[in-house]
C-alpha cells in the first residue's frame, strides 16, 4: 500500500477523532456534575453506560495484549455490569397489558339474578348467553377437527414412498375385501 492511499483516511481519522472527544468531553471531566442535572433513571442509565464503557475498553485491551480475559476478573465485572442494563431496559420498556379476565359466567349470573323480577330482559339473556355458548362450543369443535387433520398422518404412505422407489414403483396389489366376510 502507498502512502499517498493512506493520507486522506488518516485525515478522515484525525476528524473523527476531533469530533468524538468535542462529544466526549463533558464525560471526560466530572461525570457528578453532568449527572447531577439529570433525572434518576438517566443518571442511572449513564453511571452504568460509562461502566460498561470503561469495563469493555479494558477487557479489549487485555484481549489484544493476548491475555485470556474471559478468564480476568473484569468478565465478571463486565457481565455484571450488562445485568445492571438489562434491569434498566426492563424498567424503561413498559409492562405488558393484562388481559381483562372477566369471567362471563359469574358476570351473567350477577345480571339474571339482578334482572330476576323482569321476566322479558331475563329471557333475552338466556337466549344471548344459549347462543354465546354455541358459538364456543362450535368453535371449540372447530379447533379440534383441525388439530385432528394436522395430526392424521398415515405412516403407510410415508414408509412406502422409499419402497416404491427402489422397486419401479411397483407394489404387490391388495386383494379386495368384500363385505360379506367378517372377521372374527
Amino acid at each position: 500500500m502507498d502512502v499517498s492511499d493512506v493520507t486522506p483516511q488518516l485525515e478522515q481519522l484525525d476528524v473523527d477523532l476531533d469530533t468524538l472527544q468535542e462529544v466526549l468531553q463533558p464525560l471526560l471531566g466530572d461525570v457528578g456534575d453532568v449527572s447531577s442535572k439529570m433525572p434518576l433513571l438517566d443518571k442511572a442509565k449513564l453511571y452504568v453506560l460509562v461502566c460498561y464503557a470503561i469495563e469493555s475498553l479494558i477487557f479489549s485491551s487485555l484481549r489484544l495484549n493476548g491475555v485470556d480475559a474471559k478468564q480476568h476478573p473484569v468478565f465478571t465485572e463486565l457481565t455484571r455490569v450488562r445485568q445492571y442494563l438489562e434491569k434498566i431496559q426492563k424498567i424503561e420498556s413498559p409492562p405488558a397489558e393484562r388481559e381483562s379476565g372477566v369471567n362471563t359466567e359469574v358476570a351473567a349470573r350477577f345480571i339474571r339474578n339482578d334482572l330476576a323480577d323482569n321476566k322479558d330482559i331475563k329471557n333475552k339473556l338466556t337466549e344471548l348467553i344459549a347462543k354465546e355458548k354455541a358459538k364456543a362450543e362450535a368453535k371449540a369443535a372447530e379447533a379440534k377437527a383441525a388439530a385432528a387433520t394436522a395430526e392424521k398422518k398415515r405412516p403407510a404412505e410415508d414408509s412406502t414412498a422409499g419402497v416404491r422407489s427402489e422397486a419401479g414403483d411397483k407394489l404387490p396389489k391388495r386383494p379386495k375385501l368384500d363385505g360379506s366376510k367378517k372377521k372374527k
